[in-house]
């Protein structure tokens, strides 16, 4: 499908004590914030665990990734649920695909659904075959 500047997915999820486990064993990222837990029982992911939130979009609608800036404005931790908007904001045809540049951006969702805070800014630009 042809994407257009303007189109918009959303994704969220709520990181887990085991999400943050597993990611800091991959990477080796251990540092105690992260294996440690704070007086609240939390530990705090990983940012770019939070900014996998975009790969996941972008695997969505099948975009090959050339440069991903991140702006992370809060901590997020387990147990938080995080909302991730992406919007298109420049299509560019280009031979049998699109230059596709977008801003991303995930808030904090409170229990009753609505977004609390900014936890991250994005901008991603790629390319999305036909």
């Amino acid at each position: 499908m042809q994407p257009a500047a303007g189109d918009t997915y959303t994704y969220e999820r709520t990181f887990s004590e085991a999400d943050v486990r597993q990611f800091a064993a991959v990477t080796d990222d251990d540092q105690p914030r992260h294996t440690e837990p704070d007086d609240q029982g939390r530990l705090m992911v990983h940012g770019l665990l939070t900014g996998s939130l975009l790969t996941k979009i972008g695997g969505d609608i099948e975009m090959l990734a050339r440069e991903m800036t991140f702006e992370f404005r809060r901590p997020v931790y387990t147990g938080d649920t995080v909302r991730c908007e992406w919007v298109n904001e420049t299509v560019t045809e280009r031979g049998s695909g699109w230059d596709v540049a977008a801003s991303v951006q995930c808030w904090r969702v409170e229990d009753d659904g609505k977004p609390r805070e900014t936890v991250l800014r994005a901008s991603v630009e790629g390319l999305i075959r036909e």
